[in-house]
This record gives C-alpha cells, sequence and structure tokens, in this order.
C-alpha cells in the first residue's frame, strides 16, 4: 500500500533529476494523478514511467537545451482534490500538465488548466466528453476512448455469438456509463439480437460485490461485461467474488481495465477472461520498435519492471509534448497544441501515430485472454 509519506518522499526523489549538463533553467512538467487509494498502485507504475522517460529526454538534450524538471500531485481519484492539485502545479509555473486516471477528474480539472492557459494532455482517463468539452479546445488525449475500445469489444463479442443474454457490471461515473453506453450503440449498430438481461451499477471505490453476483446469478447471463477502472482493488475483488459464485458464463473486461497487476491481485481468478487492449510491451509493433525498446530497457534499468499500457501512455504523453515543443520551438499552448492535433508525431513508444483534429491518438488493438495467470495475446 502506498503511504501519504512514501508517496511525499517519492515525490520529492522524483523532482531531483541531474541538470549538470545544461546550462538552461528546466522545464517544469506537471503531472497529476492518484498516488493512494484503490489506484495508487498504478499511478504510481505510470509517474516511474514519466520518470524514465523523462531522464531519456535529458539524457538527449532536454527540449530546447532545456532539461524537464517534475512536479507530481496525488488527485486521490477525487475532482475536487484534483482541481487544488491542478492550481498548485499552474502558481509553481509549470509548462503542461499530464493528467487523467481517472475522468471525473479530467473532467473536472480540464477548465482551470484552460483558463491558465497551460495546456492540458490527458494521458489516460478515457470518457469521450473529454475531447468534446468547450471548457479545453485545446484537448489532447492518448488513451484510446470509450467510442473506439465499444466497437472492439461488440466485435469480439459477435465473432463468439450473434444473439443471447448479456449482464453489465458498470462503473457509475462518466468512464463507465460512457463505456456501457458505447457497447450497446455498438450491439445495435452490428444488428446483434442481445437481451440485457440486467445493468448493475457500481461506485468507483466499491469493492464488495456479493450483492451483483448473486443478481448476475438471477439474470442466468450468457457473458458478463465487465467495465471497472478500479486496478488496484475493485476489479480484482469483482473478479474473485464472481470466481467464488461459480456462475460459470465467461467475463468480457472492458479495454484497457486488465493490465498484470489485477492478473496479479486477482490470482486464479483472473484465468479465462477475456479483454484487449492497445500495448504490449514485448509484443508486435512494440517489440520490434527501438524507441520502445530503449524505454523498455531504461524501466528495467531504474525499477526491475516491465512497463504496461499505462506506464506507456504516461511515458509516451510527455515524450510527445517534448517532440511538439521541439517541433514548433515554443512551450506556448496554442503552437504546441497545434503540432499535435490532427498531425503525425513519430518515433514515438506507439511507433509513428496519429492524432483526429480533436486530439484523439489512433491505436492498434489486441484481443487476449488470462491463463495460467499469465496475459495471453489471440490477435489484432
Amino acid at each position: 500500500m502506498i503511504t501519504r509519506r512514501s508517496a511525499i518522499g517519492a515525490l520529492a526523489a522524483f523532482s531531483m533529476l541531474p541538470r549538470a549538463a545544461f546550462g538552461a533553467d528546466a522545464v517544469k512538467v506537471g503531472v497529476t494523478i492518484p498516488l493512494s487509494g484503490g489506484a495508487g498502485r498504478q499511478g504510481q507504475d505510470v509517474v516511474n514511467a514519466i520518470k524514465a522517460m523523462a531522464s531519456l529526454i535529458n539524457a538527449d538534450g532536454g527540449v530546447m537545451g532545456r532539461p524537464i524538471e517534475l512536479l507530481v500531485r496525488d488527485d486521490e481519484s477525487t475532482p475536487a482534490i484534483g482541481i487544488a492539485k491542478a492550481n498548485d502545479l499552474i502558481s509553481s509555473g509549470v509548462a503542461v500538465v499530464l493528467e487523467g486516471w481517472n475522468s471525473p477528474v479530467t473532467l473536472a480539472t480540464q477548465s482551470v488548466l484552460a483558463r491558465a492557459n497551460v495546456l492540458d494532455i490527458t494521458m489516460i482517463s478515457k470518457a469521450d466528453a473529454i475531447l468534446a468539452s468547450a471548457s479545453n479546445p485545446l484537448a489532447v488525449r492518448l488513451n484510446s476512448a470509450n467510442a473506439q475500445d465499444a466497437a472492439v469489444i461488440a466485435q469480439y463479442l459477435a465473432s463468439k455469438m450473434k444473439s443471447g443474454r448479456v449482464v453489465f457490471v458498470t462503473e457509475n461515473d462518466a468512464y463507465g456509463n460512457g463505456a456501457q453506453k458505447g457497447i450497446e450503440a455498438e450491439f445495435k449498430k452490428n444488428n446483434l439480437n442481445y437481451t440485457i438481461a440486467a445493468s448493475l451499477k457500481f461506485p468507483f471505490s466499491q469493492t464488495d460485490f456479493r450483492i451483483e453476483t448473486t443478481s448476475i446469478r438471477a439474470a442466468k447471463p450468457d457473458v458478463v461485461i465487465s467495465i471497472n477502472a478500479n486496478e488496484g482493488a475493485g476489479l480484482p475483488a469483482f473478479l474473485q467474488q464472481y470466481a467464488q459464485a461459480n456462475i460459470g458464463a465467461p467475463v468480457v473486461c472492458s479495454v484497457g481495465t486488465v493490465s498484470p497487476s489485477v492478473v496479479e491481485a486477482a490470482g486464479p481468478a483472473a484465468n479465462g477472461l477475456t479483454s484487449a487492449d492497445i500495448y504490449f510491451p514485448q509484443a508486435q509493433p512494440y517489440a520490434s520498435n527501438p524507441v520502445n525498446q530503449r524505454f523498455v530497457a531504461e524501466m528495467q534499468k531504474q525499477f526491475k519492471v516491465l512497463p504496461d499500457k499505462f506506464g506507456a501512455l504516461g511515458a509516451a504523453s510527455l515524450q510527445i509534448w517534448a517532440k511538439a515543443a521541439a517541433k514548433v520551438k515554443s512551450f506556448d499552448r496554442k503552437a504546441v497544441a497545434g503540432a499535435i492535433r490532427g498531425q503525425e508525431i513519430q518515433g514515438t513508444i506507439f511507433g509513428d501515430v496519429r492524432f483526429d483534429p480533436h486530439g484523439q491518438m489512433s491505436h492498434h488493438y489486441n484481443i487476449f485472454t488470462v491463463k495460467d495467470g499469465k496475459i495471453d495475446i489471440l490477435g489484432g
């Protein structure tokens, strides 16, 4: 468990990047992400990945000859805390804020950063409204959107069954409700004869799913769709309690919610689930990408781990911002956003990537299952 004291200690060490080789002042980059609570472990993994990328960028000469200094804040998965931490980073003079694990926190902080004329890059939060809100007209997001993910889940289910009973177990917030709405829309779009036997909603922090598993059993589903972004506690707990209930219907988890840490925490209960994701460090096309190889090597050097998708998104957010700023030779919010939105960025962890005009990065997906406690990629 990450305590507040250990998180603060980690942040103090985190900002102490070597600057001896630089003559210019550091450029400050803000990061807000949960470092405590249910998503604390995953947030710290993202922080470590950003630190690894900052080390690589600084080793290459920094951004326009200036070293990166990271200022990291714990948003505690709470919108009000996220706003307070965003204001703190603004007053510290950051050039950009990399943010977002929870969509409600992202949606709450967007307007604050925009009013301060600080570029806001969303690393992970997935709600479709993040790129549609008038409060942040220069929005940029790296993680896949709910709408993109919904099509992948619907296509997978369509390959397995054309009709049947479906139960949703959905996080009751902007992320979860948006994901379910998107999946249901894809069902209709593909003329799938599915009956929504039950739609069960729960708060992000929930870890007791005994009532939900009882309701699932009564609904007699052919498949259960889990939409749960609480990777540190909620999703592993659901998988364990679902396995104990011995219901038998297969579980399909929403895209991007099943990291190696979930598989580890859930134990044997994770075996047999199916999901999809956009990054696997040792699978193609990432394994042969020299930029990704260098990033993976730095993660192993500093932290003795392979990066997961969330870490890669955090690191790539910093990398893409640095490339865009260098291209326009400015840290100006509008100029840097213009070098990302609707543009192709070459030489990233994810390869050569394209952003649509609304700021959404495109992705390649891989379907996977969990077998014997390991993620087994089935195909793209």
